[in-house]
């Protein structure tokens, strides 16, 4: 009986063994994103999974399986016979299904059949194995099933079992690790030390009693292995999760987009499942400091679950790389929206921001680029009424922010560091809206955010919606001597094996020359030394930068810059168009909120806690070596309304001319004596410049509600 038996499998088998060996369904591989020190910042998955080649495996490991699932495996066949008909037997006398499977039939069962155990299953997994067995080595067998077989925690294959139960890769495995790894294959859930530590215990030393038995090891070594208890080498599942990745405060949203950018390009099957190694910018350090300034230990920082305004922030340097971006405070942070990454506007699920007066750098960029000097005199009137100046046609009424402004003449750089509204729109109506929509263009600001064709006046007070990325990006521009470069968050992308794939190029373009930008960058540290933007300042190196504040204090920002890292913070409520007014914050109560006033301030702790960290991120400026070029006339009286009249009274410039015709650096600009010094490393602001209790200190010039935004 037993023989004819025998002589029918035989024979099944070796008919089925003519069948064409079909292809193994591909092997979902883990995905690894990295900061820009190396770090693993987190993982995609279908499959935990990380192959590694049988010469990363270490022989103690691969002596552990083979004496534990299959001792003859390296000197009989693909089946053994004998298990094989002992199954049938008892699978025919309608026993359960026996096992007596090789590692080869393991590893058929994993990559060319499904789980289920059925006697037409079992034929077909030993008819597989007897073909592939005589296709392929023992080798490369092996090096397939220890990368297949599933060993609990999600973890596929050995390298990341390495990593979910010791928090180290497979390389460092030893006979512990090995002989507790070789005890899971066959209860890999139960045997979990985290859940059943004495089965796991139990199949640990089953396993180093087989080793011992093959002379893999000696018996004082199986006793030492059994000594040590599993708690001082086996990390709890939370545990060695936190040891293989490195968490960043507030880092959700930038890894938010990252997967969007990839997602963008590869299929989810692919992202999740590919094994791709993804390549970031994101300094952990920078991070941590920017979400703590905006909503960590900072006294100053923000906590939108008790009602304050929400915050974004974005940090880039002078190679386009984003170093750290704060999206909100946290996925779960409870209050509503903060799911949105506020540092994207709508490319994060929510809407873009009105820009206020930080937008005023593009009208300055475009003034400077058409060789105006940043010198020239306009009347500073409270109010100008530019006919046909909204984006509707309707005429648009613009003021002063608290009625500043009483006639002028007042320069350019005044005007700018001032935030003096009425000036800007004189501008405007001088050069052209088409201009400064162009020019925004070119300095970062996408396309689909600006007005078509012409565009209109009251744009240069920010009412295009933009994104904190955006502002940052294009600021950097200034920063990075007239060169655009598109932000970059992923740098590159690879297989497993190390092999690039192909990735989007980043974009350059130069669009103010060196000159200009050395002098627009003048100008804005002018809004910092004696403007609006005081309380940013005070750092250990110069620094630059424009405020901007809404219509209603509904969005706050700062966006300055030193001359290697560009910093662009917002602030408001992540529902549009609320205003920051009367609310308490920080144990006092504000009337209001401009850019000049918290964000300036959140901006400066972040900024003084980087540089202290790492002085390289400060510098000096180009040198400005003249400031002449055409004087910039008013626009055409008639054009324009001024309902108060330009006012006799004379709200004249701070600053003349220079009389200079060289600057050799930016530290020491000639510049006139009745302005502050020129950009000089200053003592850290002892208090901050937003005053509790009252609105915030002029910080940039607000319209009234029936005016737009501005600031």
């Amino acid at each position: 009986m037993g023989l004819l038996l025998f002589a029918g499998v035989a024979g099944g088998l070796y008919a089925l063994s003519r069948v064409t060996l079909p292809t193994p369904a591909p092997l979902s591989q883990t995905s690894f994103v990295y900061d820009a020190n190396g770090k693993v910042l987190t993982s995609y998955k279908i499959e935990n999974r990380v192959s590694v080649p049988l010469s990363a495996v270490p022989p103690v490991l691969i002596n552990a399986v083979v004496s534990t699932e299959d001792r003859h495996f390296f000197t009989e066949g693909a089946v053994n016979p004998i298990s094989t008909i002992r199954a049938f037997i008892s699978d025919l006398k309608g026993n359960a299904l026996q096992g007596g499977s090789t590692i080869t039939q393991q590893y058929v069962k994993q990559a060319y059949l499904s789980s289920q155990r059925t006697l037409t299953r079992k034929i077909k997994e030993a008819a597989i194995a007897v073909k592939l067995g005589h296709r392929d080595s023992k080798d490369t067998i092996l090096d397939n099933y220890l990368n297949t077989i599933y060993f609990g925690r999600g973890a596929y294959g050995v390298q990341a079992a390495s990593e979910a139960y010791f928090g180290k890769p497979v390389q460092q495995d030893g006979l512990r690790e090995a002989s507790l790894l070789a005890g899971l294959i066959r209860e890999p859930d139960t045997a979990d030390p985290a859940h059943n530590p004495a089965l796991a215990v139990q199949n640990q030393s089953d396993t180093l009693a087989a080793m011992v038995r093959d002379k893999k090891i000696t018996q004082p070594q199986a006793d030492q292995v059994r000594a040590e208890p599993m708690s001082s080498y086996v990390l709890s599942p939370a545990k060695a999760a936190a040891q293989t990745s490195t968490s960043v405060a507030g880092d959700a949203y930038y890894l938010a987009a990252v997967r969007q950018q990839l997602l963008a390009k590869w299929p989810a099957s692919e992202v999740d499942g590919g094994g791709l190694r993804v390549y970031t910018t994101l300094d952990p350090n920078l991070q941590a400091k920017a979400y703590d300034s905006v909503y960590g230990s900072n006294p100053n920082a923000l906590h939108p679950a008790k009602g304050d305004p929400a915050g974004a922030l974005v940090s880039i340097d002078d190679h386009g790389d984003v170093r750290a971006m704060v999206g909100g405070a946290g996925y779960n942070a409870g209050y509503q929206g903060s799911q949105v990454n506020l540092a994207l506007g709508t490319a994060g699920g929510g809407s873009g921001r009105q820009a206020g007066s930080t937008f005023k750098a593009f009208m300055l960029a475009y003034l400077i680029k058409s060789g105006y000097s940043i010198y020239s005199t306009l009347p500073a009137p409270r109010e100008v009424v530019v006919p046909h100046g909204n984006s509707n046609g309707t005429p648009w009424d613009v003021r002063n922010f608290e009625g500043e402004g009483g006639g002028g003449p007042v320069t350019v750089l005044d005007a700018t560091a001032q935030s003096i509204n009425t000036v800007y729109a004189q501008i405007v109506e001088k050069l052209g809206a088409s201009n400064l929509t162009a020019m925004a263009e070119a300095m970062g600001i996408s396309a689909k955010e600006l007005p078509a064709g012409a565009g209109y006046p009251s744009e240069v007070l920010g009412t295009p919606e933009v994104s904190p990325l955006e502002m940052a990006a294009a600021y950097a521009t200034i920063a990075n001597h007239g060169v655009y470069r598109s932000p970059v968050l992923i740098t590159k992308v690879t297989t497993a094996s190390g092999k690039p794939l192909p990735w989007a190029p980043q974009t350059t373009r130069q669009v103010l020359s060196q000159h200009d930008a050395a002098v627009e960058a003048y100008v804005l540290q002018h809004v910092v030394l004696d403007g609006t933007g005081g309380a940013a300042g005070g750092l250990s190196s110069p620094i630059a930068g424009k405020t901007g504040t809404t219509e209603n204090s509904g969005d706050a920002w700062f966006v300055g810059f030193t001359p290697h890292l560009t910093t662009s913070l917002w602030m408001g409520y992540p529902a549009g168009n609320t205003p920051m007014q009367n609310f308490s914050h920080d144990g006092h109560y504000y009337k209001s909120v401009q850019g000049g006033g918290i964000p300036a301030q959140l901006w400066h702790t972040y900024m003084a806690s980087v540089l202290a960290a790492n002085p390289g991120a400060g510098g000096q400026f180009d040198p400005v070596y003249y400031f002449g070029g055409q004087t910039l006339a008013p626009p055409d009286p008639s054009t324009l309304v001024f309902p108060q009249g330009i006012g006799s009274t004379t709200t004249t410039s701070t600053t003349t001319v220079p009389t200079a015709t060289a600057v050799p650096s930016s530290t020491t600009v000639t510049s006139p004596p009745t302005t502050a010094a020129t950009p000089t490393t200053a003592a850290t602001p002892t208090t901050a410049h937003t005053t509790p209790t009252t609105a915030a200190p002029p910080t940039s010039a607000q319209t009234t509600p029936t005016a737009g935004p501005s600031g």
